[in-house]
Parts: C-alpha cells; structure tokens; sequence
C-alpha cells in the first residue's frame, strides 16, 4: 500500500513539472505528453481535467469499473459446480471442451482454466521444458504404424490395472485399433492388427518396442535378432509388412504423448458412460471414444491419397494366430498344452503317425490342426472336436 502511494505522488509531481514547463512555453502540450509517455492529446485531456478537480482528475477512471466483457459470475459459478461434481478427475481442456458439447457452455478455455485455478481447484501447469525437434510424419497413411500397450487404471471400478493396446496412424496420428486386456501380449497384438486389416488394408510397416511377443533379442537391452521370428514377427512377414524395433523411448514419442492424452480422457469418460467391464469397455472404445478421438486429435495427411492396400490374401484368422509344429503321436494325436488333439479318420491318407502337422492357436482359444494348407480338424479351447460342419464352415 505504501509503494502504490510514493508511486501516485511521483506521478503527480512529474505531471505538475510538465504542465508548469508548458504553462511557461518551455514545452509544448506534445512534448509535456512524450515526457509523461503518454500522447499530446490526452496530457491535454488530464490538464483540464487537472485544471478543474486537481490531483484527483489525474486518477484513471476506468479503475473499480466493471469490464463489459466480463465473464458472468453466474455462468463461471455453475461451471464450478460442475466441474466439483461431474469432472474432477478431467483435465482442464478435456473439461472445456465436455461443458461446450454437453453444457451449452459458452465462455473460452482461458477464462476457464483461471477461474478453477482461483478457485483452488486446479494447479498451474508447469512450464514445459526445452522443445524436442519431432520426427516429420510420414505424408500418407499407411506407410507406418505403431503399436504399443500402456497399462494403467483404466477402469476404476475394476480396482486394478490394464493394459491399452493401441496401433496407431504415423501420417494422421488416427487410432486405427484400441483393445483393453488384462496383459498385453500376442494374441492382443494379433486383435489389432486383425482389427485395422479389416477397416483399412494392409499398410507398409509397424513400429513397436522390444518386448518379448515383437521380437527375440538375445542379450538385454542388445540388438534383436530378425532370423528368429516371434509369433507376430512370422504374422508380418506373411503378410510382407516390415516390422522396425525401437531403440528408446524417445524413438517413440509419438505413441506415448498419444497415451498421455489417453490416461487423461478414457478413465473419466468410461466413468462418466458407467462401464465397469473390460468388454462394455471395449464397445465403448470401438463406438464411442475412438471416432471422437480420431476427429478431435487426427491430423490431414501431408499428401492427398493412402499407403493401404486391400487385403485379398487367405484368411486373415489363419495368418493371425499362433502357429507351432507338432509331430503326431503313435495314437493319431497331437499334444498341445496338456490336451491330447485326436485327428479324425481322412479320405485322402488312413493316419497322420510320425507325420508333420502344424497348430493353430486363435485368439479366442479355439484351435485347429493343419497339413499344409489342409485344415484336418478344429477344436474347442478344451480341446473338444468341433463338428465337421463347423470345421469345414471356419475354414
């Protein structure tokens, strides 16, 4: 309070010296105001003003006047209110724009973030730190993909963690497949790779880490060793989509400010849509938050036209699953897991003994038993005979 006062005096007594120089014709009117830095045309509307209420004309009026454009208290009372009831655990952006679409709400982000920061409900970001030069992307889609897990508290209700497996457009930033497990794995790589095949065609190349189900590598932390495929790298190869191992994280910064912006949206939208399910989860993924992330998030690709091909190979699900060699048994069967895989009786050859036969393992724990391109027989996860009519219909 003391400073503001020495600094009001102060002001007064240059005013008082510049007018006294002007009433002298020492200084004219525009050189008094270019000495107080303000314009010849408002030093001469304060010595008027000056002239007939003294020091106190000198005051700015505007002061203690409330702005026009003032936000009304009403409305930022009500977006409090909101926010303490309905959205506490969202971000302040993923909050405003909830109050825009659901709310009819109308103030902007900026007058938003300050009220709830006044108000003690939200802290002020910190201040980023210097900026990282980022990857260009790829100009078309379908060039590059990525695919990773991230596992967090996705679903309160649950009480524990999940997995998020993503594949991700490196072109429009788009998800093109989002799956919540309870361990990412193959067969959840599988999911989302079957998941964007379906929707948009084969693509040129997937970007992933270096865990155990992508690649093999011999010494931790070492190189990968490409000769030695895992499931998904023996799938990709199939397919001919080149698969690239990533090296750091920063390799991966696009995935993960992906999933930063996912652990802040999908746990309060899930809560808010009342799944409590890992499946209610994943429809509301594939309905609802995908398509509204896409078009929120998405960004146009650098060239018109797409990289994706149309997938007109056998079936997906056959190239898709995990594959192991077996040898058959002296009884005509096939050891897997535990189970004993009986082969039927074959038109074309009496016994499969001793032979060569390969195993598919499917996502949904079904299997079946191949010779060649020959699907022998089909079971179910416990490895029961599936009925020749629904053998030969999956094939």
């Amino acid at each position: 309070m003391r400073r503001a006062v020495v600094l009001w005096e102060a002001y007064v007594t240059r005013f008082e010296d510049a007018l006294e120089r002007c009433r002298l014709h020492r200084l004219s009117a525009d050189e008094a105001g270019e000495m107080l830095g303000i314009s010849g045309r408002q030093f001469r509307r304060l010595r008027g003003r000056y002239e007939e209420e003294g020091a106190e004309g000198l005051r700015d009026r505007r002061l203690g006047r409330v702005s026009p454009r003032r936000a009304p208290e009403g409305e930022l009372e009500r977006m409090r209110r909101l926010y303490r009831e309905e959205y506490a655990d969202f971000t302040v952006k993923h909050f405003h724009e909830a109050l825009r679409e659901r709310h009819g709400y109308r103030l902007g982000y900026t007058v938003t973030r300050l009220a709830l920061q006044a108000a003690g409900l939200v802290k002020a970001a910190p201040r980023r730190g210097k900026h990282r030069k980022k990857r260009p992307r790829r100009p078309l889609p379908g060039m590059l993909l990525f695919q990773d897990g991230s596992q967090h508290r996705w679903i309160g209700a649950l009480g524990h963690d999940l997995d998020l497996v993503v594949t991700l457009d490196d072109a429009t930033g788009c998800i093109t497949s989002a799956l919540l497990v309870e361990e990412e794995g193959t067969q959840s790589s599988f999911a989302g790779l079957a998941e964007t095949i379906a929707a948009h065609g084969l693509f040129g190349a997937l970007y992933t880490d270096r865990g155990s189900h992508y690649f093999h590598t011999p010494e931790a932390g070492g190189k990968v060793d490409k000769r030695a495929l895992t499931q998904v790298g023996r799938a990709l190869a199939q397919l001919g989509i080149r698969h690239i191992p990533a090296y750091s994280p920063e390799a991966r910064g696009r995935m993960e400010r992906a999933f930063g912006t996912l652990q802040q949206r999908l746990p309060p939208e899930l809560r808010q849509a009342g799944v409590t399910t890992v499946a209610a989860a994943n429809r509301f993924l594939r309905e609802r938050f995908v398509p509204a992330y896409n078009a929120r998030f998405g960004k146009p690709p650098a060239e018109e036209g797409t990289a994706f091909v149309p997938y007109a190979g056998a079936s997906l699900r056959e190239v898709l699953c995990v594959q192991e060699d077996r040898q058959v048994g002296r009884d005509n069967c096939v050891s897997w897991l535990g189970m004993s895989l009986q082969i039927p009786a074959q038109r074309h050859r009496h016994h499969y003994v001793r032979a060569m036969v390969r195993v598919h393992a499917y996502g949904d724990g079904t299997l079946a038993i191949f010779d060649g391109p020959r699907c022998l027989a089909r079971y179910a996860a416990d490895g029961t005979p599936l009925a020749k009519a629904e053998a030969s219909h999956a094939a």
